[in-house]
Protein backbone atom coordinates (compact mmCIF):
# COMPACT_ATOMS: atom_id res chain seq x y z
CA UNK A 1 0.00 0.00 0.00
CA UNK A 2 2.40 2.63 -1.25
CA UNK A 3 0.71 6.04 -2.23
CA UNK A 4 2.98 8.68 -3.98
CA UNK A 5 2.80 12.14 -4.62
CA UNK A 6 4.40 14.08 -7.86
CA UNK A 7 7.50 13.33 -6.43
CA UNK A 8 9.44 9.77 -6.07
CA UNK A 9 8.84 10.00 -1.86
CA UNK A 10 6.38 7.47 -0.98
CA UNK A 11 4.02 9.15 1.46
CA UNK A 12 3.02 5.94 2.57
CA UNK A 13 6.37 3.84 2.59
CA UNK A 14 6.70 0.24 3.21
CA UNK A 15 7.90 0.25 6.85
CA UNK A 16 4.47 2.66 7.83
CA UNK A 17 2.41 0.50 5.47
CA UNK A 18 2.87 -2.29 8.08
CA UNK A 19 2.40 -0.32 11.08
CA UNK A 20 -0.54 0.75 9.54
CA UNK A 21 -1.75 -2.58 8.99
CA UNK A 22 -0.92 -3.97 12.94
CA UNK A 23 -2.69 -1.18 14.14
CA UNK A 24 -5.73 -1.33 11.77
CA UNK A 25 -6.34 -5.48 12.91
CA UNK A 26 -5.38 -4.36 17.12
CA UNK A 27 -8.23 -1.27 17.05
CA UNK A 28 -10.49 -3.48 14.78
CA UNK A 29 -10.27 -6.27 18.00
CA UNK A 30 -10.93 -4.12 20.46
CA UNK A 31 -13.64 -2.28 18.57
CA UNK A 32 -15.38 -5.78 18.16
CA UNK A 33 -14.53 -6.22 22.23
CA UNK A 34 -16.65 -2.88 22.80
CA UNK A 35 -13.68 -0.87 22.83
CA UNK A 36 -14.34 3.10 22.69
CA UNK A 37 -11.81 5.13 20.61
CA UNK A 38 -10.62 8.23 22.56
CA UNK A 39 -8.77 11.38 20.37
CA UNK A 40 -6.33 13.55 21.83
CA UNK A 41 -4.23 16.30 19.99
CA UNK A 42 -3.75 19.72 22.28
CA UNK A 43 -1.42 20.85 19.41
CA UNK A 44 -3.69 20.37 16.94
CA UNK A 45 -7.48 20.40 17.83
CA UNK A 46 -9.48 19.94 14.27
CA UNK A 47 -7.30 16.67 14.03
CA UNK A 48 -8.86 15.25 17.14
CA UNK A 49 -12.15 16.12 15.90
CA UNK A 50 -11.06 14.97 12.18
CA UNK A 51 -10.43 11.70 13.65
CA UNK A 52 -13.63 10.73 15.82
CA UNK A 53 -15.94 12.05 13.17
CA UNK A 54 -14.04 9.59 10.91
CA UNK A 55 -14.41 6.38 13.08
CA UNK A 56 -17.86 7.34 14.19
CA UNK A 57 -19.58 8.55 11.03
CA UNK A 58 -20.27 5.85 8.68
CA UNK A 59 -19.30 7.67 5.49
CA UNK A 60 -19.83 4.44 3.21
CA UNK A 61 -23.23 2.58 3.18
CA UNK A 62 -22.51 -0.71 5.37
CA UNK A 63 -19.77 0.20 7.11
CA UNK A 64 -20.30 0.53 11.16
CA UNK A 65 -20.07 3.34 13.14
CA UNK A 66 -17.70 3.09 15.52
CA UNK A 67 -17.83 4.50 19.53
CA UNK A 68 -15.30 7.33 19.16
CA UNK A 69 -14.94 10.56 21.39
CA UNK A 70 -12.61 13.80 20.64
CA UNK A 71 -11.33 14.95 24.03
CA UNK A 72 -10.13 18.27 23.68
CA UNK A 73 -10.58 20.08 27.01
CA UNK A 74 -7.49 21.97 28.59
CA UNK A 75 -5.99 18.40 30.44
CA UNK A 76 -6.66 15.53 28.47
CA UNK A 77 -4.90 13.64 30.83
CA UNK A 78 -7.39 14.11 33.54
CA UNK A 79 -10.24 13.42 30.46
CA UNK A 80 -8.32 10.11 29.81
CA UNK A 81 -8.01 9.06 33.29
CA UNK A 82 -12.01 9.56 33.82
CA UNK A 83 -13.14 8.22 30.19
CA UNK A 84 -10.95 5.59 29.47
CA UNK A 85 -11.86 2.35 30.62
CA UNK A 86 -10.10 -1.25 30.51
CA UNK A 87 -10.11 -2.21 26.35
CA UNK A 88 -10.67 0.93 25.48
CA UNK A 89 -8.22 2.89 22.88
CA UNK A 90 -6.43 6.29 22.78
CA UNK A 91 -5.24 7.88 19.57
CA UNK A 92 -2.99 10.88 20.02
CA UNK A 93 -2.03 13.27 16.52
CA UNK A 94 1.03 14.98 18.17
CA UNK A 95 5.04 15.72 17.85
CA UNK A 96 7.14 13.38 19.94
CA UNK A 97 7.20 16.31 22.87
CA UNK A 98 4.42 16.95 23.36
CA UNK A 99 4.05 16.47 27.13
CA UNK A 100 0.29 15.75 28.01
CA UNK A 101 0.73 12.96 25.40
CA UNK A 102 3.50 11.69 26.60
CA UNK A 103 1.87 11.08 29.70
CA UNK A 104 -0.97 10.31 28.57
CA UNK A 105 0.95 7.18 26.71
CA UNK A 106 3.14 6.36 29.93
CA UNK A 107 -0.67 6.02 32.09
CA UNK A 108 -2.48 3.80 29.23
CA UNK A 109 -1.36 0.63 30.33
CA UNK A 110 -2.57 1.49 34.18
CA UNK A 111 -6.09 2.17 32.60
CA UNK A 112 -5.92 -0.68 30.82
CA UNK A 113 -5.94 0.94 26.92
CA UNK A 114 -4.42 0.33 23.85
CA UNK A 115 -2.20 4.04 22.19
CA UNK A 116 -1.90 4.63 18.78
CA UNK A 117 0.20 8.05 18.03
CA UNK A 118 0.32 9.81 15.36
CA UNK A 119 3.70 12.30 14.40
CA UNK A 120 5.78 13.28 12.33
CA UNK A 121 9.58 14.72 13.05
CA UNK A 122 11.61 13.06 15.94
CA UNK A 123 9.89 9.69 16.71
CA UNK A 124 9.00 8.88 20.16
CA UNK A 125 11.47 6.77 22.26
CA UNK A 126 10.70 2.61 21.43
CA UNK A 127 7.15 1.49 23.54
CA UNK A 128 6.19 4.80 24.20
CA UNK A 129 2.67 3.27 22.37
CA UNK A 130 1.41 0.37 21.24
CA UNK A 131 1.40 1.71 17.25
CA UNK A 132 3.51 4.48 16.36
CA UNK A 133 2.22 5.99 12.71
CA UNK A 134 4.79 8.35 12.24
CA UNK A 135 6.17 10.21 9.13
CA UNK A 136 10.01 10.73 8.66
CA UNK A 137 9.91 14.08 8.18
CA UNK A 138 11.48 16.97 10.10
CA UNK A 139 9.19 19.54 7.64
CA UNK A 140 6.80 21.55 10.68
CA UNK A 141 4.03 22.24 7.89
CA UNK A 142 3.65 18.29 7.54
CA UNK A 143 0.95 18.15 10.33
CA UNK A 144 -0.96 20.68 7.63
CA UNK A 145 -0.31 19.01 4.23
CA UNK A 146 -2.86 16.16 4.61
CA UNK A 147 -0.23 13.70 5.75
CA UNK A 148 -2.07 12.92 9.00
CA UNK A 149 -5.07 12.74 7.38
CA UNK A 150 -4.11 10.72 5.02
CA UNK A 151 -2.78 8.17 7.92
CA UNK A 152 -5.89 8.13 9.62
CA UNK A 153 -8.14 7.63 6.84
CA UNK A 154 -6.31 4.48 5.81
CA UNK A 155 -6.61 3.29 9.51
CA UNK A 156 -10.04 3.80 9.45
CA UNK A 157 -10.30 1.86 5.76
CA UNK A 158 -7.83 -0.98 6.66
CA UNK A 159 -9.76 -1.26 10.53
CA UNK A 160 -13.04 -1.93 8.47
CA UNK A 161 -11.47 -4.29 6.02
CA UNK A 162 -10.36 -6.50 9.26
CA UNK A 163 -14.78 -6.19 10.21
CA UNK A 164 -14.60 -8.35 6.87
CA UNK A 165 -12.55 -10.66 7.72
CA UNK A 166 -14.08 -12.47 11.33
CA UNK A 167 -11.78 -14.95 11.72
CA UNK A 168 -9.38 -12.06 12.46
CA UNK A 169 -11.16 -10.32 15.16
CA UNK A 170 -10.27 -12.40 17.70
CA UNK A 171 -6.70 -12.59 19.38
CA UNK A 172 -5.07 -16.19 18.90
CA UNK A 173 -5.06 -17.33 22.89
CA UNK A 174 -1.03 -16.85 23.35
CA UNK A 175 -1.15 -17.72 26.63
CA UNK A 176 -3.01 -21.15 27.45
CA UNK A 177 0.18 -22.49 29.11
CA UNK A 178 0.16 -22.44 32.58
CA UNK A 179 3.95 -21.51 32.41
CA UNK A 180 3.17 -18.49 30.50
CA UNK A 181 5.64 -15.57 31.57
CA UNK A 182 3.47 -12.51 29.91
CA UNK A 183 0.65 -14.05 32.11
CA UNK A 184 2.70 -14.12 35.23
CA UNK A 185 2.60 -11.61 38.03
CA UNK A 186 6.34 -9.81 36.50
CA UNK A 187 5.12 -5.77 37.45
CA UNK A 188 2.36 -4.14 36.65
CA UNK A 189 1.93 -0.55 35.77
CA UNK A 190 -0.73 1.06 38.13
CA UNK A 191 -1.83 4.36 38.96
CA UNK A 192 -2.31 5.57 42.56
CA UNK A 193 -6.63 6.17 42.78
CA UNK A 194 -6.51 6.84 47.16
CA UNK A 195 -3.03 7.10 49.05
CA UNK A 196 -3.25 4.71 52.45
CA UNK A 197 -4.88 6.52 55.03
CA UNK A 198 -2.22 5.16 57.86
CA UNK A 199 0.88 4.16 57.08
CA UNK A 200 0.22 0.50 57.26
CA UNK A 201 -2.54 0.89 55.25
CA UNK A 202 -2.96 -0.81 51.75
CA UNK A 203 -3.25 2.22 48.81
CA UNK A 204 -6.30 1.63 46.04
CA UNK A 205 -4.58 1.62 42.95
CA UNK A 206 -5.72 1.57 39.24
CA UNK A 207 -4.56 -1.36 37.07
CA UNK A 208 -5.21 -2.32 33.49
CA UNK A 209 -7.88 -4.86 34.84
CA UNK A 210 -9.44 -2.63 37.28
CA UNK A 211 -9.21 -1.47 40.77
CA UNK A 212 -7.49 -3.24 43.47
CA UNK A 213 -5.71 -2.65 47.32
CA UNK A 214 -1.68 -3.13 47.14
CA UNK A 215 0.82 -2.92 49.68
CA UNK A 216 2.58 0.55 49.87
CA UNK A 217 5.10 -0.03 52.73
CA UNK A 218 8.45 -0.33 50.23
CA UNK A 219 7.77 2.82 49.01
CA UNK A 220 6.30 4.84 52.41
CA UNK A 221 4.09 7.63 51.27
CA UNK A 222 2.45 7.41 48.00
CA UNK A 223 0.06 10.19 46.60
CA UNK A 224 -3.20 10.45 43.68
CA UNK A 225 -1.87 9.74 40.48
CA UNK A 226 1.81 8.39 41.08
CA UNK A 227 2.69 5.90 38.65
CA UNK A 228 3.95 2.60 40.61
CA UNK A 229 4.94 -0.61 39.63
CA UNK A 230 3.09 -3.47 41.70
CA UNK A 231 4.55 -7.32 42.41
CA UNK A 232 2.80 -9.64 43.66
CA UNK A 233 -0.08 -7.05 45.27
CA UNK A 234 2.88 -5.02 46.76
CA UNK A 235 4.32 -1.44 45.13
CA UNK A 236 7.78 -2.09 44.76
CA UNK A 237 9.18 1.31 42.58
CA UNK A 238 8.12 4.36 41.78
CA UNK A 239 7.84 5.16 38.10
CA UNK A 240 9.52 8.66 37.41
CA UNK A 241 8.65 11.11 35.26
CA UNK A 242 10.84 10.60 31.94
CA UNK A 243 12.41 14.48 31.14
CA UNK A 244 11.01 15.32 27.13
CA UNK A 245 13.55 16.18 24.97
CA UNK A 246 12.75 19.30 23.31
Amino acid sequence: MTTTAHSDAPLIDDDLSSDLASAALSLARRFNAGATLWVISPQWEPHAHHVAVEFVHPVIMGKRALPSVALVEPDPVAQCRVATRPGDVIIAVASADQPQVCDAMRRAPAWGADTIWIGSGTRPPAGSADHTLWVASDDPMVPATGRFVLMYHLLWELTHVCFEHPGLLTPDDECADDGCVTCSDEGRLAEVVLPPATVLDTALVRTGSGEESVDVTVLGEVEVNDLILVHGGAAITRIDKPEVSR
